[in-house]
């Protein structure tokens, strides 16, 4: 996932820094680094049912008890080399099972063919990456303020050991009266030490669009658009994610988001099979759908963009969805806000923060609004 530029002692590349195992599925954050120039019938799925009790979500009673089966047996699954991660999710026939995801090819029977009564389905993934870093509008370039949101951004001085870094500006939220850019911890708040460039992020840092790595890893090249708040999701809490405090006239303050527009003040919890898209850095926009609930993920950080010491973080309860040849999230999508696939005013579902090139993982967006203290701001 790293790009190099060719130039002299400073490299441009993704920044690939946190490693995960949806429980035990290994992904890494998705950020970019660049180098610096110098079952039964109740098991199936009901289209015709929009009711809260007939989707599946975790409101549905059925998945809340193949998520306690899935829970009780993820240790055990996830002490086996091969195995990399855990979630519910639903067969072709639209049978809910439970989803191990694997390094590679099972070669023996490492993984029962049912757990408790219920299905198991084995998904070959690989190693997922965290993706921080197409279509008719320019993601990356520079914007004319007040900007749209779903574009390149980071913290100004995100360089460090020949390495600059950036990803996504997601959305906007509020809190306290003010309002705020929404990403991802590792984009905005990742640089804890001292170590290749001599600082740590602190609040009232600028935050740019673009990002470095879209202006040759020159900040001046750049525009100051938001400050770090200097919240730090990491590594104490259940979510990636950071929020910077917008400098006035610099973003749009319906909290229009590129090819997506503006989004509803409303939030939707993520079920099995639900249309969502988002609006990133690298991949513009793009669409899918939620291939798994309840998933465990272990993430292992970097401390800054390169080289820093790392620390490993579990999250659970995270959401999956199909990522098939990175066609929905790659890296420098990280920070990117996933809605519900409608066209006007969609629902933010979650906050997107890491992948493979089969699936991609987003923290639930209530688990960071609450952790923010923070609301969308939308129609």
């Amino acid at each position: 996932m790293r790009t190099r530029s060719g130039r002299k002692s400073w490299a441009v590349a993704s920044r690939l820094f946190a490693v995960l195992a949806i429980s035990g599925a290994l992904w890494l954050g998705c950020t970019d680094r660049s180098e610096v120039p110098v079952a039964p019938q109740s098991d199936t799925i009901d289209k015709a049912a929009p009711a809260d009790d007939q989707l599946l979500s975790l409101r549905n009673a059925r998945v809340l008890e193949v998520a306690a089966v899935q829970e009780r047996h993820t240790p055990v699954l996830m002490s086996r080399d091969q195995v990399v991660g855990t979630a519910i999710g639903v067969s072709e026939n639209g049978t809910l099972v439970v989803k191990v995801y694997t390094k590679e090819p099972l070669l023996g029977h490492e993984v029962p063919e049912s757990l408790d009564g219920v299905p198991v389905e084995v998904e070959v993934t690989g190693e997922f990456r965290a993706m921080r870093a197409g279509g008719g509008v320019s993601h990356t370039a520079k914007q004319t303020p007040p900007i749209q949101l779903g574009t390149s951004g980071g913290w100004r001085y995100d360089l460090a050991n020949g390495y600059c870094c950036g990803g996504t500006l997601g959305s906007l939220v509020l809190k306290g009266g003010t309002q705020y850019v929404l990403s991802n911890y590792h984009v905005l708040e990742a640089d804890i030490v001292n170590g290749g460039n001599s600082r740590v992020a602190q609040a009232g840092d600028p935050v740019i669009q673009p990002g470095l790595i879209d202006v040759a890893c020159n900040a001046a090249n750049a525009q100051n658009v938001a400050t770090l708040s200097g919240i730090k999701s990491l590594p104490g809490s259940n979510v990636d994610a950071a929020i910077a405090a917008v400098i006035p006239g610099m973003v749009r303050t319906d909290g229009a988001i590129l090819e997506i527009g503006t989004i509803s003040s409303q939030t939707v919890a993520a079920s099995i099979g639900q249309l969502v898209k988002k609006s990133g850095r690298t991949t513009a926009l793009t669409r899918s759908k939620v291939s798994g609930l309840n998933a465990t993920v272990s993430v292992s950080y970097e401390n800054e963009c390169a080289g820093g010491a790392a620390f490993t973080k579990t999250f659970t309860g995270q959401i999956v969805i199909a990522n098939k040849a990175s066609k929905f999230l790659a890296g420098g999508d990280s920070g990117s806000l996933m809605v519900e696939d409608v066209t006007t005013n969609p629902r933010a579902v979650g906050l997107l923060f890491a992948g493979s090139s089969t699936s991609a993982i987003a923290n639930p967006i209530g688990q960071v609004l609450s952790f923010l203290g923070a609301s969308m701001v939308g129609n």
